[in-house]
């Protein structure tokens, strides 16, 4: 049995056609999509009889089967996907469901006269979504990226789903990308305690720390010049007695001209210098596949490196398994996450060899 379940209309048009009789409900029609329809309050798909629109009120949907309570004429029923479900869906085949990776475990690893005789479902979940934690890290291609425009308060939240960023980069008129590099020259305080005049901290009613609402620190670093006109106490000025490190000559992580940005994970905010007020920027960054249910998917690439990882994971937390079993299955969790990040690095010999023509070229260190 083939695994693609859709049709080239379900998959380029996201359209579903089906025939009716017509006449007074209920009428029940199931749809075979990849995506999930979505019910309200805000559904993905729309339905329409003879391409009249049928209201939100006048059906039901329950695992993607569509039941019409209202009265229906004689013709076609088209039940059309939203244009970001269609975008969703498209690539599809590449992955696998975490569940599916589920089920097929315990159809192939689980059982009598097998070397995991019983299993309960929620370890193999836990272990199926550990891994697929751990592989979004360094294996998966995870990246996810956001486009913003820095505001003049110069800070963006921290994306919801963030586990660490990637690459921050602000775009130009020609849509091309600059990267933008923190900075170790300043940093955001995590607290922000008042002192007396003796500098011990202050402490309210309740006998907790009175804590400032605004950072001295972060105000004066968003309100520094950015001209070469420096002033005296400026840490870049070359004639400054205290210049941070006694260096000579140019910091290399400073001589660039694309902006910086610290992590305020005290506001929980990516905060940026003030050249960069108002530049569209890309935000990079690596979530852990769990965040949602349209994340929890595996690349074929990688299930037998899922597999092995629920083996190994199980076998490892048993009692009276054999070390000799457990140090086999960690052997073949390690040698299939290694093919796993082979194929996924998606090596193309063309590409590399119209890299390598660039092999002329001086190199300075």
């Amino acid at each position: 049995m083939g695994l693609i379940t859709e049709t080239n209309a379900q998959y380029y048009s996201g359209q579903q056609a089906f025939t009716t009789a017509g006449g007074a409900g209920p009428h029940t029609f199931t749809c075979t999509f990849n995506t999930n329809l979505i019910d309200l309050p805000v559904s993905n798909y729309t339905i329409t009889n003879n391409g009249s629109t049928i209201g939100v009120a006048e059906y039901s949907v329950s695992e993607n089967i569509i039941t019409i309570t209202s009265t229906l004429v004689v013709g076609n029923i088209v039940v059309k996907l939203s244009q970001s479900a269609i975008d969703n869906n498209y690539g599809s085949y590449e992955y696998i469901s975490l569940n599916d990776i589920i089920n097929n475990f315990i159809v192939a690893y689980i059982g009598a006269g097998k070397l995991i005789p019983s299993a309960k479902r929620t370890d193999i979940m836990f272990h199926a979504k550990r891994g697929l934690q751990e592989f979004s890290y360094d294996t998966l291609k995870s990246i996810k990226s956001q486009e913003l425009t820095i505001p003049p308060s110069l800070s963006i939240v921290i994306p919801q789903d963030y586990v660490n960023y990637v690459k921050c980069s602000w775009i130009d008129n020609a849509g091309a990308k600059h990267i933008i590099y923190p900075t170790r020259v300043t940093s955001n305080p995590t607290e922000l305690p008042l002192q007396d005049n003796d500098g011990i901290p202050s402490q309210d009613s309740d006998g907790e720390n009175t804590l400032a609402n605004q950072s001295l620190t972060e105000e004066k670093w968003k309100n520094r010049s950015l001209t070469t006109d420096f002033q005296p106490n400026d840490y870049r000025d070359s004639t400054n007695e205290g210049l941070i490190g006694q260096r000579y000559g140019l910091q290399p992580e400073e001589a660039q001209v694309n902006g910086m940005f610290t992590i305020n994970e005290r506001t929980g905010t990516f905060s940026f210098s003030s050249d960069l007020a108002g530049k569209l920027i890309i935000l990079e960054y690596i979530s852990d596949g769990l965040a949602v249910d349209l994340d929890m998917k595996l690349p074929k690439m990688a299930e037998q490196a899922m597999y092995m990882h629920i083996a190994y994971s199980i076998l490892s937390g048993r009692a009276g398994i054999p070390e000799y079993v457990v140090n086999r299955f960690k052997r073949d969790r390690s040698s299939a996450l290694r093919n796993a990040k082979i194929r996924l690095s998606n090596i193309k010999i063309e590409e590399i060899s119209q890299v390598f023509r660039n092999k002329s070229k001086w190199i300075k260190h």
